[in-house]
């Protein structure tokens, strides 16, 4: 990257479609999940929409007809059907080098993601990606997205106020994250929600690959 003076000092990333190609994987699970309980299973494009939330509260969105006392059932099915096979789901191409090229211009690195600290931990491992990041947080340490909490955590244990904080993901619960804790956004197109969704919010930019986000932010960032 170049050496012009940083745009923004903490970079905070979404995991699951953002960073690792996990989208199909999780609508399967879930799919699979709620036919395990006989209740009605969601469409891909409902499924694809509560990604990025909390697990049981994405649960509670895609199975709403299955009485809440059997979510916590729901969610340990979801769970089997991934933990079966998460050790198949890759980072997107280019992401490691993407990572790596932030880390040397000196910017500070984190995640906001739904999925639990087990699993963000289990799946840093997977990525052989631990020790990148300086700052994470997950749905069960903090309020799930869209509420500002989990961001403002990050900018704090950081130190960074939110207008040197830029935000990446690839839901509409990302962008809205971002927009309630008054940080900048970028969505990425090539995860679970799709470009068209992105209208309604402020961001700095849209981009459909790896390789053209890592372009806008040696460019921009």
């Amino acid at each position: 990257m170049t050496t012009r003076p940083r745009r923004y000092d903490l970079v905070v990333f979404d995991w699951d479609g953002t960073l690792f190609d996990s989208t199909a994987l999780i609508v399967r699970c879930m799919q699979m999940a709620c036919a395990d309980l006989g209740t009605k299973v969601p469409s891909e494009t409902d499924a694809r929409y509560v990604i990025g939330l909390g697990l049981i509260e994405a649960l509670q969105h895609a199975a709403p007809e299955l009485p809440r006392e059997r979510y916590r059932e729901l969610g340990e099915r979801y769970r089997h059907h991934y933990l079966a096979a998460q050790d198949q789901v890759m980072l997107f191409e280019g992401t490691r080098e993407m990572l790596e090229a932030l880390r040397s211009r000196g910017h500070l690195l984190g995640i906001a993601t739904g999925k639990t600290r087990r699993g963000l931990d289990d799946a840093l491992r997977i990525a052989a990606l631990e020790g990148l990041f300086d700052v994470t947080r997950t749905a069960d340490e903090t309020a799930s997205k869209p509420d500002p909490r989990m961001l403002r955590e990050l900018m704090a244990a950081a130190g960074v106020g939110p207008d040197r904080t830029l935000m990446i993901g690839d839901t509409t619960h990302d962008l809205q994250l971002a927009a309630n804790a008054g940080a900048h956004a970028i969505g990425v197109s090539y995860g679970a929600h799709t470009h068209d969704a992105f209208g309604p919010y402020d961001t700095r930019h849209v981009a459909h690959s790896v390789a053209e986000l890592r372009a806008w932010l040696e460019e921009h960032a």
